[in-house]
Order: structure tokens, then C-alpha cells, then sequence
């Protein structure tokens, strides 16, 4: 049999293996914790032996250590009884502040860990998905798994203690009494084991459900405007309620069955307790027992038996925790499609030579787009890209940043496969200004310099004169210091595409990529960014996506393409002569009626 994955593998050993890295802090917690509950226990000891100093007084147990007379005894315990209730909370403020340092890291490490581990997956893996199911992961996942380490992991450790430290006191004193206390606790541990066996696909589902609340709140507050205009509210209203009350039953469910745990167990912890009060106190009566260890064993019963019934809950943190911990890991499980190669590309040696050899792709579960696909781009050549939506275009630009792997064939870059280049390096050599414009929130210049975080205010100001954008910035109520807010929605979508198209100058790639980078500017600022185009592709390589036909026009080259097939290349002049599929694209463009004689 194959050993098993690391997605398959219980939660709580992938959750020790997460921990080794603080192995130290996790051991120096855990003594701590140990420690406190030790001390905790004492005062029944304490106790036992104050009812022997004054039961059997000269001759009471403490007189063995020279102690004799009973206030000399009952200032020994005094003693005691300080040291011990101050070694208790020593203890306690040590373990609370280790056992929630240790979470904080941990949360921390692993919220960090688990995004930087998502960045490197391909864009497949966020089109299967949802941000709103991974901002639950990433986010409420995360926080409870903190919260167990906050509290749950010490709770358990402590109820282990109390067990074993006052099973074996029990029995070092009577064996028979002890016999008694300890019959409840395998109805107890197989309750638990039940409960917790019941619990865990309940808190599953829980977090499964907790997912897909977030990812809906996300859709709708990232779709607010469709949800306006379409006056969609009292829709939306009724779906979050709908996924709400899942959520809201998903819980009802687990919360049913670990609320009756705790009122079973006080049955059985009841008979126990009743039966040491009893068989003890006969004990006692008859001489067979001291009686301050009776006095002992009645009240540390219930420091055994008690600590029982918040078992429940220590198992429903446990579950949720546990559920928590698996969809963490799962996603850093989640194998990278896309690994970076190691050849470095030192970015001034790039010189821009792109080439796709015999390029077989297809999107997930669908017929290839492309199929032996090839095409030749020399170093600082123009090229225009053109063609109907879904002909592959945009494709093109993808399988070059390596946001998607080929199937089959050989991109190169300079003569270089790219899967061996490092990813950084060969993103770092291209710049895009893709069709969907992203800003973040921030300032005009923050956006601006994405992505090239040290430049210079002049550099920046430079590059949104070559993006016709100045003007407008200028006008802004503070200028480059405007925020834009989240996804830029304060600018205008041509305002978007121009400061996204400034941030690629500012890059100054060997390579640049245009998008529909014109597509939501009006013809004015159009004919303006084609006036600085001659100066941002100069010397560099540039591949021109368009739609609008007069966008590539002055291209060294155009390319045509049809259902993942290049059906025409050529210069527009070639392209208008051969009256084929781009010169039909013109005459629609030019408002010509089919047939209808083009001049160039």
C-alpha cells in the first residue's frame, strides 16, 4: 500500500508537525501548564492534613518533621499555603502568556506561509475557486485554529494532569475508594470518543459553510453596482439569508449534540461521587482510613471527576480547531502546477526574442485552444495581435507570464525555455497592461509605482506623461497623493487603463504587453497614448492585443487569429490587400459595406 498523502493524514499530527519549528516554546508552555495544575491540586492536600493536625494534633503527620505542636503545624501550612497559591499563579501568568505568544506566532507564520504558498498556484486554481472560500481559510481558519492554541491546548493538558496526578494519589491511599472514582471514567473517554467521532463531519460541514457564506458576501460587495442597477437588493437579501441560515443549521447540528454531552457525564460523575462519599466516609468510620485522607479524598473527587464535564467543550474546540486545521494544510498541500525553473535572467541582457514552438494548450475540462501553435517575434518588433472574442489571444499572453502550463511544445524567450527560467526574473522582464485593470487602494503614485516601489517621484510623474495621464492627475483634488480607493473606483475606467498603462512604462520592460490597453479611453486620449506609443516601444519588444483595428495598425507585423489558429499575418498594408479576414475586420470597423473597396 502506498503511504499516505499529506491531504489524507489526521489533522492533529499534520497540526504537531506544523509546531516542530517552536518545539521549545510549545514544551516550555506545556511544563508551564503541568506546573500550575500541580500547585492547583495541592490545597486538598493542604486541607487534608489541617483536619489531621487538628484530629490527631501532636501526633498528626507533620509531626514527623519535628513539628509537634499544632500552631507550629498550622503555621507550617500557612507557609505552605502561600508558597503554593504563589507558585500557582506564577505558573498561570507563565502559560497564559507562552501558550498565546505561541499562538500569535503561529497564526502569524501560518497566515503567511499559506498566502505566499497561494501566489505561487496558477490561475486555474482561483477560477475553480472562490476568494470568498479563501479568505475564510486564510482569515476564520486561521483565527481558530489560535484560539485553540490560546486556550484548548492547555485545558487539555491539564485535564491529563489532574487524572493521573490524583489517580495515582488515590490509590497510594485507598485502592478501594480509588477503584470506585475511576468506574465512570471509561463511560466518560468512550462518551467523549463518540461524541468527538460524531462531532468532527458536523464541524466539517460547519467550515464548509462558513466558506461559502464568505465567498457570497465577497461576490456581492465586489458586484454592488450590477446589484444597484439591476435593483437586485431584496434578491441578494434573500440568497445571503438562504446561505445564512445553512450556515445557521450547520451549526444548530453540532451545537445539539456537544450541548447534551456535558448534563451526561454529571451523571456519571454524580455516582461516583456519592459512592467515594459513602464507602470513604464508612472507611473513615471504622478506623481504615486517616481521617484527614478521607477529608483529602472527598475533595480531591471532585477535582478529578468536575474537570470531566468541560470536556465537552475542551472536544467542540477540539472539532473545531481540528476542522480548521485540515482546510489550513490542504491548501498548503495543494501541489504548485507551475514551479519556477532556476536559470537566472539577468534583466539587462533580456534583448525581447519571443518564439511559441509546436504550443498544444487547453483550459480545464475543455477542448485545446490552441494546437501546434507557432509564432516568431523578433527583439524590439512591434506585433499585432487581432481576432474575435475566444480566439486565444489573451491565452497567448498568459501561457508567456506562465500563469498557465502548456501542454505540450516550447516557449522561448531569447532562446531560452521559459519553464527553466526563475519566475520572478521572467515576470519581472515583461510588462502588462491587461484588459481588466486592477488598482490597489492607495495613492495615484502608489499604483503608479507597483511593482517598482523605489522610484523616484519624477520617474513617476514622467510616466504618466508618456500614458496621457498627467493631466488628469493633475486635476485631481491632491494630485498624485489622491487615493483612488479599493480597485481604483473613485477614476473612471480610461482614467484606470492609463495609470495601469503608466505603471507598466515605469517598469521599462524589455517586453511590453498591451491588453486592449485602449479599449475604455475615449478617441481623443486613443490618438494621444498612439502618439507616445513610438517612444514606449522603442527598443523594446511590444505585442499589441486589440480589438480596435487602429490600435495596431502601425505594427511591424499583424497576426490574425481564429479559434486558436493564426489565419493571416502580414503588415496592415499587406493585410488590407490580401481583402482576407483582417481587411473584413476593417471594413466593419470603417462602418463599409461587405465588398466595398479599402483605401489605405
Amino acid at each position: 500500500m502506498p503511504p499516505a498523502s499529506p491531504r489524507s493524514a489526521p489533522p492533529l499530527p499534520r497540526l504537531i508537525r506544523t509546531l516542530q519549528p517552536h518545539r521549545g516554546e510549545v514544551w516550555l508552555a506545556a511544563s508551564c501548564s503541568v506546573l500550575n495544575k500541580l500547585f492547583d491540586l495541592a490545597p486538598p492536600v493542604l486541607i487534608g492534613l489541617a483536619v489531621d493536625v487538628v484530629v490527631q494534633q501532636d501526633t498528626a503527620w507533620l509531626s514527623r518533621f519535628g513539628v509537634t505542636s499544632v500552631p507550629g503545624q498550622l503555621g507550617v501550612l500557612a507557609v505552605l499555603s502561600f508558597v503554593i497559591w504563589s507558585a500557582e499563579s506564577l505558573f498561570e501568568y507563565l502559560y497564559g502568556l507562552l501558550w498565546r505568544n505561541l499562538a500569535q506566532t503561529v497564526q502569524h507564520e501560518l497566515r503567511l506561509e499559506a498566502y505566499d504558498h497561494l501566489q505561487k498556484l496558477e490561475m486555474a486554481f482561483f477560477e475553480a475557486g472562490s476568494s470568498g472560500r479563501l479568505m475564510a481559510v486564510l482569515n476564520d481558519d486561521i483565527n481558530q485554529l489560535e484560539r485553540f492554541l490560546d486556550h484548548g491546548a492547555n485545558e487539555i493538558l491539564q485535564l491529563l494532569t489532574t487524572v493521573l496526578a490524583v489517580g495515582g494519589a488515590m490509590v497510594f491511599l485507598s485502592p478501594g475508594v480509588a477503584g470506585v472514582s475511576f468506574i465512570p471514567i471509561p463511560l466518560i473517554l468512550w462518551g467523549s470518543l463518540r461524541f468527538q467521532k460524531r462531532l468532527a463531519p458536523r464541524y466539517a460541514t460547519v467550515r464548509e459553510q462558513a466558506g461559502d457564506l464568505a465567498s457570497r458576501l465577497s461576490n456581492n460587495l465586489g458586484g454592488m453596482l450590477t446589484i444597484k442597477s439591476y435593483t437586485a437588493e431584496g434578491w441578494e437579501l434573500e440568497r445571503l439569508a438562504d446561505q445564512s441560515q445553512a450556515y445557521r443549521l450547520a451549526n444548530r447540528r453540532a451545537i445539539r449534540l456537544s450541548a447534551a454531552f456535558v448534563p451526561l457525564i454529571r451523571y456519571a460523575i454524580l455516582f461516583a461521587f456519592i459512592a467515594i462519599l459513602v464507602i470513604g466516609g464508612l472507611q473513615a468510620w471504622r478506623g481504615t482510613i486517616a481521617t484527614g485522607s478521607y477529608a483529602f479524598l472527598v475533595f480531591i473527587t471532585q477535582r478529578l471527576l468536575w474537570p470531566l464535564t468541560t470536556l465537552g467543550r475542551t472536544l467542540d474546540d477540539y472539532q473545531r480547531a481540528m476542522a480548521s486545521t485540515n482546510r489550513v494544510l490542504d491548501l498548503l498541500a495543494t501541489p504548485i502546477a507551475i514551479p519556477s525553473g532556476d536559470r537566472p535572467l539577468p534583466l539587462s541582457q533580456v534583448k525581447g526574442e519571443l518564439s511559441f514552438e509546436e504550443v498544444t494548450f487547453a483550459y480545464g475540462g475543455r477542448e485545446p485552444l490552441l494546437r501546434h501553435f507557432n509564432l516568431q517575434i523578433p527583439a524590439g518588433s512591434t506585433l499585432g495581435i487581432v481576432g474575435a472574442t475566444g480566439s486565444g489571444k489573451s491565452t497567448i499572453v498568459k501561457l508567456l507570464l506562465r500563469l498557465y502550463a502548456i501542454q505540450a511544445g516550447t516557449i522561448r524567450l531569447d532562446g531560452i525555455p521559459i519553464r527553466e527560467l526563475r519566475l520572478d526574473d521572467l515576470r519581472r522582464a515583461i510588462g502588462l497592461v491587461s484588459q481588466e485593470v486592477f488598482l490597489f487602494h492607495g495613492t495615484v503614485a502608489e499604483n503608479i509605482a507597483y511593482g517598482s516601489f523605489d522610484a523616484p517621484r519624477a520617474a513617476i510623474e514622467r510616466a504618466a506623461q508618456l500614458a496621457e495621464a498627467s493631466g488628469f492627475i493633475e486635476a485631481l483634488p491632491q494630485g498624485y497623493d489622491t487615493v483612488v480607493g479599493e480597485r481604483g473606483q473613485r477614476l473612471s475606467g480610461g482614467q484606470r487603463q492609463r495609470i495601469a498603462l503608466a505603471r507598466a512604462i515605469l517598469k521599462n520592460p524589455p517586453v511590453l504587453i498591451l491588453d486592449e490597453a485602449t479599449a475604455a479611453v475615449d478617441n481623443e486620449t486613443e490618438a494621444a497614448i498612439q502618439r507616445s506609443l513610438d517612444l514606449i516601444t522603442a527598443e523594446r519588444t511590444t505585442l499589441v492585443i486589440a480589438h480596435r483595428l487602429s490600435t495596431v495598425r502601425h505594427a511591424d507585423r499583424i497576426v490574425v487569429m481564429e479559434q486558436g489558429r493564426i489565419v493571416e499575418s502580414g503588415d496592415h498594408e499587406q493585410l488590407i490587400a490580401a481583402d482576407g479576414a483582417y481587411a473584413n475586420l476593417w471594413r466593419v470597423q470603417a462602418g463599409l459595406r461587405a465588398g466595398e473597396r479599402l483605401s489605405l
